[in-house]
C-alpha cells in the first residue's frame, strides 16, 4: 500500500493494488498500522463502492476500522456497522448560561447519576444497576413504539429474545458512554450524552456477523478477514438483517432521548433557574447502516 497527498485536499490517499482507494482525513493524528491493514483489507472487497473513508479518530475494529464510511453495492457487512448500532450523540442547548451553575458539580452529577441507569454490575445480572428492575412510565411508553418491531424480529430469530430490551431502553451502559453538561463560547449551557442501542443492538450484531460468518463458508467465499463476512442484496439473512438493523436504530435513538429527558427533569429538581430547551435537539448515529440512491 501506498500513502500520498493530493494537491489542494484536505485528505490523504491510500491506495492498494487492484482495490479502490481509501480517502484519509487523520493528518496529525496516529493511525495503528493494524488499521491501515484493515483499510487495505476493506478495499478488496468487490462490492465496495468507488472508495473508503478515514475519519480522524479511525482505529483498530472487529474485522473493519472504527471511524471508518464504507460504501458497499448490493451487499452489507454487519461488523463493518458494528455491534453497538446507533451508538450516537445527542446534544441540547439550554437557556442556561455557564454563571447558573454552581461552583461545585457535586449535587448535579448525583442528580443525573440517579436518573439515569449507568455501569455494569452483577455480570449483567438481576441486579444489573445498569439496567432497570421496575422500567418508569416514561420507559414503559417509549418501549411501547418499539414493541411490535421487537416481536417481529423475535419470532424468527428466537436467541434474540434473551436480550435485555425495555431494561435497558433510557440508560447509559459502559465503556466510553457518557452524560456532560457543556458550556460553549457563548456561555450556553448545553446537555450531551453518547449511548447506543445497549444489549439487544448488541445481540443482534453478534448474531447477524456469526449467521454472515456461516454464508460465506456454506458458498466457499473468501473473504480477507472473517470478520468481513457480508450478506448479499437479496438474500433472507440480509433481508432480515436490514429489518433488525433498522430497528436496532430506532431502539438507540429512543434510547437517548430518553436519557436526555431524564438528565433535563434531573436538572430541573436542582437549585438552578428555571429553564427550557432553546435549539432543535441534535440526535444522531454514528454506527448505522443506510441505503443511499445515487445515480454516480
Amino acid at each position: 500500500m501506498e500513502i500520498f497527498t493530493p494537491k489542494d485536499k484536505t485528505y490523504d490517499i491510500m491506495r492498494t493494488e487492484g482495490a479502490v482507494p481509501v480517502k484519509m482525513w487523520t493528518r496529525g493524528v496516529q493511525l495503528e498500522e493494524e488499521a491501515r491493514k484493515q483499510l487495505s483489507n476493506i478495499t478488496k472487497m468487490p462490492f465496495v463502492f468507488r472508495w473508503v473513508a478515514a475519519m480522524p479518530d479511525c482505529h483498530w475494529g472487529m474485522g473493519a476500522t472504527v471511524g471508518s464510511v464504507i460504501p458497499t453495492k448490493k451487499a452489507i457487512i454487519p461488523a463493518g456497522v458494528g455491534v453497538d448500532i446507533g451508538c450516537g450523540m445527542v446534544a441540547a442547548r439550554t437557556s442556561l448560561r455557564a454563571s447558573d451553575l454552581p461552583d461545585d458539580l457535586a449535587s448535579i452529577r448525583h442528580a443525573i447519576e440517579a436518573a439515569v441507569p449507568h455501569g455494569r454490575t452483577d455480570n449483567g445480572g438481576p441486579n444489573d444497576r445498569g439496567a432497570w428492575k421496575n422500567a418508569p412510565k416514561a420507559v414503559e411508553d417509549a418501549w411501547a413504539g418499539l414493541a411490535e418491531g421487537h416481536k417481529k424480529i423475535v419470532d424468527k430469530h428466537p436467541k434474540l429474545a434473551r436480550s435485555n430490551t425495555i431494561t435497558h431502553l433510557g440508560s447509559l451502559g459502559t465503556g466510553n458512554h457518557f452524560i456532560e453538561i457543556c458550556v460553549d463560547e457563548d456561555d450556553a449551557v448545553w446537555i450531551m450524552l453518547h449511548s447506543g442501542s445497549r444489549g439487544i443492538g448488541n445481540s443482534i450484531g453478534k448474531y447477524f456477523i456469526e449467521l454472515a460468518k456461516k454464508d460465506m463458508q456454506k458458498w466457499c467465499i473468501d473473504v480477507p478477514d472473517q470478520d468481513l463476512a457480508y450478506l448479499p442484496e437479496g438474500t433472507d439473512n440480509f433481508n432480515e438483517y436490514w429489518k433488525a438493523l433498522m430497528w436496532a436504530q430506532k431502539f438507540a435513538q429512543t434510547n437517548r432521548d430518553v436519557m436526555l429527558n431524564s438528565v433535563i427533569a434531573a436538572l430541573r429538581k436542582c437549585k438552578l433557574p428555571d429553564f427550557e430547551i432553546t435549539s432543535e435537539v441534535v440526535n444522531c448515529h454514528h454506527n448505522l447502516g443506510r441505503y443511499v440512491f445515487t445515480n454516480i
